[in-house]
């Protein structure tokens, strides 16, 4: 069982910024790959960003040189810095962990909006 905790969501204005974190309660380096996912009202979840053991990150086209995936192996903690944000990032963000199974976060809402 693993339990995901975000934190770090809310209302920001157009071009501002935002950092998420998500908590883990295992060691992270055994729950690659880890990610972050969103889903705004009406539309499917999507993929934002995957960080894998190695290191390697992938994003979403639309959120490529915006949005950094990022991990404190100290903290179990995995992050997700949001720049230049625009109103179409609003929705849930959500973390995501495998280990055999998929693990996902209760979710944050991320709203940008002037």
């Amino acid at each position: 069982q693993v339990q995901l905790v975000e934190s770090g969501g809310g209302l920001v204005q157009p071009g501002g910024s935002l950092r998420l974190s998500c908590a883990a309660s295992r060691v992270i380096s055994s729950l690659y790959p880890m990610g972050w996912y969103r889903q705004a009202p009406g539309k499917q979840r999507e993929l934002v960003a995957v960080l894998t053991s190695n290191g390697r990150t992938n994003y979403a086209d639309s959120v490529k040189g915006r949005f950094t995936i990022s991990r404190d192996n100290a903290k179990n903690t995995v992050y997700l810095q949001m720049n230049s944000l625009k109103p179409e990032d609003t929705a849930i963000y959500y973390c995501s962990a495998n280990y055999y199974l998929t693990y996902w976060g209760q979710g944050t809402q991320v709203t940008v909006s002037s």
